[in-house]
């Protein structure tokens, strides 16, 4: 039996019969069957895993991809699902993996359920990708099935809205052993942390930023490969500084085309290791982020001004960002002795 398209043959199969009203049958059959809509689409792609559609997806088109994005991507290829047929998963394998991936491991620690929920987030994407780049046929209504009874069941969730913002005890601690003259410490994790939180830049983006990008009459740095849910690779985005960022960069040595010459992750450890050590716990250095947005906005700052320094692009993401405070003054380092003096 053989399928043609404009006079090709795009696919052939073949059985033998002990009996030709037999094969007749078969033939009819296997004709109709082929004639469903994707049917020939699904047999052409047989045997194709969903590894192989991760792998595909990471080399055509990781080079846009966030650090988080592409770590999530290689770890999902560790799971038994990854071995899966791509065309015929079903959507009781996909639920049976989330049901594994929820499970206490040894020590009784248990995966969130918005970790959990980015598998099926970024596996949803490397099937859509798959479906309209590629032509190969996923399983993204088995995938969307799963995803609903997942959610039905509260087997994976949203990310909570985080809220934690340092105080100025917390804040003087850190600035304060930060500032300890040690041989080991390259980084200047005091300017890093103090222009962090009047900034508001990501560990990355400061680590990123150069002083080609920068631009004294505005009071402006362009900030290369700014996170973005469209794509971070090439989205370089100019924002404002505050008056405090201003004067922590101006302090900075030019030995380098960076202003801050650092590793992000060292500075993420470096970080982490300070609130062990004095005992802060649930901190972390993005929340100096949120921290800076709040400020601006309890000081009076109106949404485009804000955003202007955070480069957000709409209010329902700067919003996240955005945990004001009854307790706070106006100002919450006005005279706070680690401000960093600022030009009239």
């Amino acid at each position: 039996m053989r399928v043609k398209r404009n006079g090709k043959v795009v696919y052939q199969e073949s059985r033998t019969f002990d009996r030709k009203t037999l094969a007749r049958d078969w033939s009819a059959r296997r004709e109709l069957e082929l004639q469903e809509p994707g049917a020939l689409l699904r047999i052409q792609h047989r045997g194709v895993t969903v590894e192989d559609l991760i792998d595909r997806y990471l080399d055509e088109f990781g080079h846009n991809f966030g650090r988080s994005k592409r770590h999530h991507l290689e770890y999902l290829r560790t799971f038994d699902l990854a071995e899966r047929d791509a065309i015929e998963l079903t959507a009781q394998e996909i639920v049976a993996h989330v049901i594994e991936r929820a499970r206490p491991d040894a020590s009784g620690r248990r995966v969130q359920p918005q970790t959990i929920n980015n598998d099926l987030i970024w596996l949803r994407s490397v099937f859509k990708t798959a479906r309209s780049a590629w032509g190969v046929p996923a399983a993204l209504e088995s995938l969307n099935d799963a995803a609903e009874t997942c959610r039905r069941e509260r087997l994976v969730g949203k990310s909570k809205t985080r809220v934690r913002r340092p105080t100025l005890m917390e804040l003087d601690s850190l600035l304060d052993y930060a500032a300890i003259p040690s041989g080991k410490r390259s980084i200047p994790m005091t300017d890093i942390i103090l222009f962090a939180l009047f900034s508001s830049r990501r560990q990355d983006e400061i680590c990123r930023i150069k002083w080609a990008g920068l631009d004294p009459r505005n009071r402006s740095v362009v900030v290369p490969d700014m996170k973005n849910p469209m794509g971070t690779k090439g989205n370089d985005r100019m924002v404002y500084l505050t008056d405090e960022a201003w004067s922590i960069i101006q302090r900075q040595p030019r030995d380098n085309d960076r202003i801050f010459p650092c590793n992000a992750k060292s500075i993420g450890t470096r970080f982490h290791a300070y609130c062990q050590f004095l005992g802060i716990s649930d901190l972390r250095f993005h929340d100096l982020r949120h921290e800076c947005i709040s400020w601006l906005f309890e000081r009076g700052w109106d949404i485009p001004r804000v955003a202007s320094i955070s480069g957000h692009q709409s209010w329902a993401m700067l919003q996240r960002y955005t945990h004001l405070s009854r307790q706070e003054p106006h100002d919450k380092f006005l005279g706070w002795n680690w401000r960093p003096v600022t030009e009239d």
